[in-house]
């Protein structure tokens, strides 16, 4: 495992930027509620009244008015949309920066096959999004206990459990594509994640692109949908997952066949 070592060396300084910055900019949101709440308590009812906006943030389902609604139709959407651009920022270059670097005519003269190299790149990608989502959930529940607010615990477990495998499947459609180009695409994966999120936000106002919500993993990890129903939509999941998984092969297949520049 000395690659799956190196590359969570090499990733070290970049999982530490964005896991403080996320963390960090999201607890101070949690934080300042205390200043914001009497405002937000005026303002509750007429955003939730907002029509397709309401609908598009779960404003019409969770209130403005209590740090629980504030959570999951604001500090979760943020948390969801940089935690996506950090796994899109991941994947693009795990495989990639090999040819971009020239470093990968060392590499493959390495005793070891492209498919252990490409399972220990990955491996490393998935311990990077694990540990930023773990790190982040700790943070978000320190706020939580500070303002003196109660915690459900389901609720949030099954948020961060969601918005995980979001992150998982967004990276996984770059490291997929980190496998078809010689140089790092770093902005091709921060467009795949914004056009997704934008997606999300777009098929819950327009009924006629309702559909879209089966492509855009951000469907399933929306935290006022959950902490509204208390449960993750299985069939979205399942969808999310068949991607990821599909993704992750191809990615494999074409890496271990394709001809390296030196």
């Amino acid at each position: 495992m000395t690659l799956y070592k190196h590359e969570m060396k090499q990733n070290s300084k970049g999982f530490l930027i964005w896991t403080l910055c996320v963390g960090l900019t999201c607890l101070g949101c949690i934080l300042l509620y205390t200043s914001l709440e009497n405002s937000v308590k005026d303002i509750a009812d007429s955003f939730s009244n907002m029509g397709s906006v309401s609908t598009a943030l779960g404003m019409d389902k969770m209130s403005l008015a209590t740090l629980r609604g504030y959570y999951a139709t604001e500090i979760a959407m943020m948390h969801n949309l940089l935690g996506a651009m950090f796994a899109a920022i991941l994947g693009t270059g795990l495989l990639s920066k090999e040819e971009a670097g020239h470093t990968s005519e060392f590499l493959h003269t390495l005793p070891i096959r492209r498919e252990w190299v490409v399972f220990q790149k990955y491996l490393a990608f998935l311990s990077n999004i694990l540990l930023f989502n773990l790190v982040c959930a700790g943070m978000y529940l320190l706020g939580f206990l500070y303002m003196g607010e109660e915690i459900n615990g389901k609720e949030m477990a099954l948020f961060h459990f969601a918005t995980s495998l979001m992150q998982i499947e967004i990276g996984t459609v770059c490291f997929l594509v980190s496998a078809f180009v010689k140089r790092n695409l770093t902005g091709a994966g921060l467009g795949i994640s914004i056009m997704l999120f934008a997606a999300d936000m777009m098929c819950r106002i327009l009924p006629a692109i309702e559909n879209l919500k089966y492509v855009t993993p951000f469907y399933y990890s929306n935290a006022a949908d959950i902490f509204t129903e208390g449960k993750l939509n299985e069939a979205m999941l399942a969808i999310g997952a068949g991607i990821t998984i599909v993704s992750f092969l191809a990615a494999l297949f074409r890496y271990s066949s394709k001809d390296l520049a030196p």
